[in-house]
């Protein structure tokens, strides 16, 4: 049943200064992957000068370009305001969905990367799987596909391939920033 008292306006994003709708709206499996990040982030820079910001806030990257990414990283507060985020963050998640796979792996993906963005993250909830971009001179190269396997798969492997098995992500901005592929799909089973 609808929540009739629901009144929210649909979320929108201007792309190439193109207006795009943001729906359907995200499935819950989305919504866990991007919370849990949020928190790993905010958990790491608590007291720190970068700031964890959650899905919902607006990101003005230039005039006709305007997101709502599912998290960023921004090290300049100066670029926090009132409305939202103004200039390029330092790290940016998108979590695919369906509809917005395409945007997210194309214009917005290269807007990113020339604006400044140094670490750009691709999430795919129901592959449990995070391709993370790095910066270079205006554009992203992948720097490495980080995968959750399940115990079932990691049996099936041979030792060397199950020992090259990468569960831990370095985020750029810090040697000593690094997160557990397993907590960015925690709890995500039963809803993807």
């Amino acid at each position: 049943m609808d929540n009739l008292a629901r009144t929210d306006l649909p979320v929108t994003e201007l792309i190439d200064g193109k207006i795009y709708s943001m729906s359907p709206r995200p499935r819950a499996g989305h919504n866990f992957v991007a919370a849990n990040i949020y928190r790993i982030f905010a958990n790491y820079l608590d007291g720190k000068s970068c700031t964890a910001i959650m899905d919902g806030m607006d990101l003005f990257l230039d005039e006709e370009n305007h997101y709502v990414p599912d998290a960023m990283i921004v090290c300049d507060a100066s670029k926090i305001h009132r409305d939202g985020v103004h200039g390029a963050p330092d790290l940016v998640v998108e979590v695919l969905s369906p509809s917005t796979m395409r945007n997210d792996r194309g214009a917005k993906m290269q807007h990113y990367a020339a604006a400044g963005v140094k670490e750009y993250w691709l999430v795919t909830p129901l592959g449990k799987n995070v391709e993370v971009y790095l910066g270079h001179d205006g554009q992203f190269r992948l720097d490495e596909v980080y995968t959750e396997y399940d115990a079932w798969d990691l049996e099936r492997m041979e030792e060397e391939e199950r020992h090259s098995v990468r569960t831990e992500i370095p985020v750029s901005l810090s040697d000593d920033f690094h997160v557990q592929v397993a907590d960015i799909f925690k709890g995500i089973d039963k809803y993807v």
